[in-house]
């Protein structure tokens, strides 16, 4: 039986990464993550970690600090949001490109501009293509999941890439919910001790960490990283299981709520998963055939895995809370129809953006989705698949 406690998704971050007791933190503060090196500085202070705490200057200098311990030999962590994650972009490459796993906490908020504090994912969908793994966090409960696991999967040897969590800023950020937590001792022999293969100060295996790659081997390399994050499917499961063993609380690649018989069915990541599974409970009362699919591991992408749950819907939306101003829709929605067209799965699809610059999502906007579902589900036909919610026109 785990410890029953209150805490904020921030703290949830902040305890994990205590329990964790990384060899480095390197961080700089912007909302809605400062809370995240706040409470981990006062673990520092008080001498319940051995955590090297580095206060840098910035954000590009946070990460620099990480990829400079990780290449030494050190496990690292830091945590950010939406602009600080943007002032990382040219660092966050070579980190995975140097195959570090470095563990990031990322508040999801608004990149600017408009300058906007609140919460959306375009943050993380800027950085989507980077070598990233990243897990989603519907609440504050698999925030710290998720961060239990991570270095398990970033670290493991046919991985070896960097890790980053996701939650909604604010929305589970800087809620107070329950939360059961594992045992000090139990997350330390979970998570295990890091003994990387090749580190910079191993004096018997001299190495460089980052020259120039030239036209003979850059592609070799990214193929590599490519082949890195086909791996860590199998990985990111194999940790499941055993954390499943650990705290009784099961994770896959997304969790399919009432979709045995749906007929209508959203998509969507995060804090909105809760709201949309409200409405499905309502729509079910009703005799409507409704279900949800919530992603937890956007990357790598689950296509094959998500083209399956999906193929028998006569109607589905996508839900992005980030748009990508190509006019055809959000992220995740063009890779869940590239993935249901290689799949042979022809299922009617939208594409709904929703809940930019921390817009609340109600029951209503889901309810309307699901409105538009139904008709197209009865018709058919789509007469606009790239759609709005919650927005004034």
């Amino acid at each position: 039986m785990g410890i029953r406690e209150r805490l904020s998704g921030n703290e949830a971050a902040a305890y994990a990464m205590k329990q964790i007791n990384p060899d480095v933190v390197a961080a700089f503060p912007i909302t809605p993550s400062t809370e995240i090196p706040q409470y981990f500085s006062t673990f520092v202070s008080n001498g319940a970690v051995d955590t090297e705490f580095v206060a840098v200057g910035s954000e590009h200098s946070a990460m620099s600090a990480c990829i400079g311990a990780e290449a030494a030999g050190a496990r690292a962590m830091t945590a950010t949001s939406a602009n600080g994650l943007s002032f990382m972009w040219e660092v966050i490459y070579i980190a995975s490109s140097l195959r570090l796993p470095i563990v990031m906490s990322l508040v999801n908020r608004a990149v600017s501009g408009p300058l906007n504090i609140h919460n959306d994912q375009s943050d993380a969908m800027g950085v989507r293509d980077s070598g990233w793994i990243m897990l989603f966090s519907e609440n504050n409960q698999e925030a710290y999941d998720n961060l239990l696991m991570a270095h398990r999967i970033a670290e493991h040897k046919d991985v070896l890439l960097p890790l980053m969590v996701c939650q909604d800023g604010f929305i589970t950020s800087h809620s107070i919910e329950n939360i059961e937590l594992v045992e000090d001792e139990k997350v330390k022999e979970f998570v295990g001790t890091y003994h990387p293969e090749h580190y910079l100060l191993n004096d018997k295996e001299p190495m460089a960490i980052g020259p120039l790659d030239v036209q003979s081997y850059l592609f070799e390399h990214k193929y590599q990283q490519a082949q890195a994050m086909r791996n860590a499917k199998k990985v990111i499961l194999e940790v499941a299981k055993d954390f499943e063993k650990l705290t009784g609380r099961s994770y896959s690649f997304f969790e399919e709520y009432k979709m045995e018989d749906a007929e209508i069915g959203i998509v969507c990541m995060n804090s909105t998963a809760g709201t949309t599974k409200t409405v499905v409970d309502e729509l079910r009362a009703q005799g409507v055939k409704a279900g949800m699919v919530k992603l937890r591991v956007f990357r790598p992408f689950p296509a094959e895995e998500l083209a399956e749950a999906l193929g028998h819907l006569k109607a589905l939306a996508v839900m992005d809370k980030a748009d990508s101003l190509n006019g055809v829709g959000g992220a995740l929605f063009e890779d869940v129809v590239s993935g249901m067209y290689v799949a042979k799965k022809q299922v009617p699809t939208v594409s709904y953006v929703y809940g930019l610059g921390g817009r609340d999502t109600t029951s209503k906007d889901i309810h309307e989705v699901y409105d538009y579902l139904m008709n197209v589900a009865k018709t058919g036909t789509i007469d606009n698949p790239y759609r709005y919610v919650g927005v004034r026109k």
